[in-house]
């Protein structure tokens, strides 16, 4: 077995097998037109802890590993992901104000492993990222995270708009990186409990959260370009909550 397949689960049983020992899964990968009892009883299973299925063509898991994988391989997490509905209790139990970043379709791996390490300077508890349209956790993540994501709560949810309005029914309040934003960010009130939202690059935060979030915030850009790396973005939303907090 090569270093890659170390976290695979190649075929249907070893990933039930994993499952049932408690085993994190990043992903399962199925070939499309696969069929049985066996792999329906999986697909329950990865459903009742909200891992996502990928419906895959056979080249696809072939590249992945050499090992006969029966049109399934599951993807072993690097970490133990977390509950929102745990972490944020845990929080005010310990007098902190949570600060939760929600990251909305950010699907490039280093993008997502740069804005976590940043978070994890900055002082943020829990970063919320969909289980659907997000970029894997893997070793290029975790490598350009300088190890970041091994000091973070992850939470993986199925829908970032429920997990919004938890949020927002636990206190905190909600922001979005928009350019759609009538308020520049250094000019708002980012003390107290908070969730930040960023957005994808090719088109920002999507419109339903940002028609619930409380506010929209844009950065003051004084140059002609018209937008920021999203990871650039990321670090000035958290440098400038944390620089309120302090003061």
């Amino acid at each position: 077995m090569t270093k890659k397949d170390k976290h695979l689960y190649p075929g249907i049983h070893a990933c039930m097998e994993a499952l049932r020992e408690g085993k994190e899964m990043e992903r399962i990968f199925v070939k499309k037109g696969t069929k049985g009892e066996a792999l329906t009883e999986l697909l329950q299973k990865a459903k009742s802890k909200d891992i996502p299925v990928s419906l895959v063509p056979p080249e696809k898991l072939d590249r992945m590993t050499r090992v006969n994988h029966q049109g399934v391989i599951g993807l072993g997490a690097l970490i133990e992901y977390s509950s929102l509905e745990a972490e944020i209790p845990y929080l005010y139990e310990k007098g902190k104000d949570p600060l939760i970043l929600i990251l909305d379709r950010i699907t490039d791996v280093r993008n997502f492993g740069a804005i976590c390490r940043t978070a994890e300077c900055m002082g943020v508890d829990v970063v919320v990222i969909p289980d659907k349209g997000a970029a894997q956790v893997n070793m290029e993540a975790m490598k350009t995270s300088a190890g970041a994501l091994n000091r973070l709560s992850i939470c993986r949810v199925p829908d970032l708009k429920k997990a919004m309005q938890f949020l927002q029914q636990s206190g905190l309040q909600v922001i979005a990186a928009s350019e759609k934003g009538s308020h520049l960010l250094h000019e708002a009130a980012l003390v107290g409990p908070l969730a930040v939202i960023m957005g994808s690059e090719e088109d920002g935060v999507s419109e339903p959260l940002i028609r619930y979030a409380d506010a929209l915030l844009k950065i003051s850009m004084p140059g002609r370009t018209e937008s920021l790396n999203v990871s650039v973005a990321a670090g000035m939303f958290l440098y400038e909550v944390a620089k309120q907090r302090i003061q």
